[in-house]
């Protein structure tokens, strides 16, 4: 006995979706473009708001208006309709009344208009007995038609995995998200800004390198078929800008992305954005000076109330505040894990003085730094581009920022003596062999451009992923990345 096939049944959005491609054809059937390539606005919702905020309650305007954007809601109350609609920032009521537009249009706006719509309406502008500034249609233009509804509960789209994966729902649901992009590029501005008042050059340097130099991190390799070779993306700018200011360009910045392939957490992403500088006859004290500066810049941008006081304290005095111990006299000693092994750390018993030092500092003084602070002075073996203290040659002239427990900046005075810097290359090749892989390599092509001459020089990292966290009060990296790496579905 044949089975009998079962018939499928559609889902609810996939019925909705086929009602509305019918709508598009109804449009075209009477000679209406859905998709028009162009309407004209003089003004956007938020101009009309302002314009028209001294308008009292129930008190009609004789001015008309015209206003484009996004179908937000539709209340139909019979023989009318009060809809919302949103461009980029800014919402409007919409009124439509079948005595005033003419009860056949009347019907076919009912008919064929959908939430997530794009529509442009024409009217006399009114406030409402309830206050709400709105404009009573007289003519209407359907500018996109929409297959897909918005997003369920869009008033405040809760899923992450969705909010990230689908950013265009989330900037649809939730306008919050929008005011996080909004100022991250005013937090940009800002610093760009500064700088060029500064007289800092914007330039820009590869992506792809032969090398992976300029921070120790793990590098994503690509090929090129043309060449037949290995290249990376770049994991930090500093090497080629280093090269301008041998070549001349004394004041020079990057705003732009660099890659690393590491872990994925709320302060990390593998893709994410650097502000890089250099100046030249300067040392790290003035990259602090030049820090506070442009933090400060920004942060008025986007929150005035927002007061930063800067401190600066030695690397290891931090230490020796939080857990009592001065391990300066430990460093490539092969005693420090014998000096922190009552702290329990998470640590193998043959981890170098590298990785012990830096889990100390990470789980001890971090989550202790919620207020700026600049934290000077690392050990020089761990600082290969960076200039040691003419007195204290264990030290390096280098900081890193802290801002509520995250680090936002790295700088220091640039390591400018070749000979030195040829040393330092190879003390990172060698600790390559006893199996670091996250280590610089050797560039013989910047200690050519060294032996030049690089004047006295410092450098600048920000961070701008992490600077808009904290100047904006985000607890995760990939809410301040409009499309943020994910796993794949």
């Amino acid at each position: 006995m044949e089975k009998k096939k079962q018939q499928y049944v559609a889902t609810p959005i996939e019925q909705i979706i086929q009602q509305r491609k019918q709508k598009v054809k109804d449009f075209v059937a009477v000679g209406v473009n859905p998709y028009p390539s162009k309407y004209f606005l003089d003004k956007n919702i938020a101009d009309i708001q302002r314009e028209f905020e001294s308008l009292e309650k129930e008190q009609v305007l004789g001015v008309k208006v015209k206003a484009a954007g996004r179908v937000m809601t539709c209340r139909n109350m019979g023989k009318s309709i009060f809809l919302d609609i949103r461009d980029g920032y800014s919402k409007i009521q919409i009124y439509v009344r079948a005595d005033k537009v003419g009860v056949e249009k009347y019907k076919f706006f009912k008919n064929m208009v959908d939430t997530s719509d794009f529509i442009a309406v024409e009217g006399i502008l009114f406030r409402t007995k309830t206050n709400e500034l709105s404009v009573m249609v007289e003519k209407w233009t359907m500018l996109t038609k929409a297959f897909r509804p918005l997003p369920e509960k869009w008033h405040g789209l809760k899923d992450i995995e969705t909010r990230y994966r689908q950013r265009y729902l989330d900037l649809i649901a939730n306008t919050e998200a929008k005011n996080v992009f909004v100022k991250r590029s005013m937090i940009i501005s800002a610093i760009r800004h500064k700088l060029e008042e500064l007289g800092f050059i914007e330039v820009e340097t590869p992506i792809l390198q032969s090398l992976a130099g300029g921070a120790n991190a793990r590098p994503f390799i690509t090929f090129h078929n043309a060449l037949g070779v290995d290249l990376f993306l770049r994991i930090a700018p500093e090497l080629f800008l280093k090269r301008l200011v041998v070549g001349g360009m004394d004041r020079v910045f990057e705003i732009g992305r660099s890659f690393r392939n590491e872990g994925i957490d709320k302060n990390h992403s593998p893709e994410f954005t650097m502000m890089e500088l250099y100046q030249a006859y300067a040392d790290y004290n003035d990259m602090m000076d030049l820090a506070e500066t442009l933090i400060k810049s920004a942060a008025e941008e986007v929150n005035s109330k927002l007061k930063l006081d800067f401190k600066r304290v030695k690397m290891f005095d931090l230490i020796k505040e939080y857990t009592g111990l001065d391990l300066l006299p430990y460093i490539e000693s092969g005693k420090m894990f014998k000096q922190v092994k009552h702290f329990n750390l998470d640590l193998p018993k043959n981890a170098t003085d590298k990785k012990i030092l830096d889990q100390i500092f990470d789980e001890k003084v971090i989550p202790n730094l919620k207020n700026p602070t600049f934290v000077i002075d690392y050990p020089a073996v761990y600082s290969p581009l960076s200039k040691v203290k003419f007195d204290q040659p264990e030290i390096a002239e280098r900081f890193e920022l802290y801002i509520n427990g995250m680090e936002i900046g790295n700088a220091c005075s640039e390591l400018n003596d070749p000979q030195l810097q040829r040393v330092r290359f190879s003390q990172q090749m060698e600790a390559k062999k006893r199996g670091n892989d996250d280590v610089m390599p050797y560039d013989e092509d910047f200690i050519f451009a060294l032996e030049q001459g690089l004047p006295p020089t410092g450098g600048l990292g920000i961070g701008i992923d992490r600077l808009v966290m904290a100047l904006i009060g985000v607890g995760s990296i990939r809410e301040v990345i409009t499309f943020p790496i994910m796993r794949p579905e």
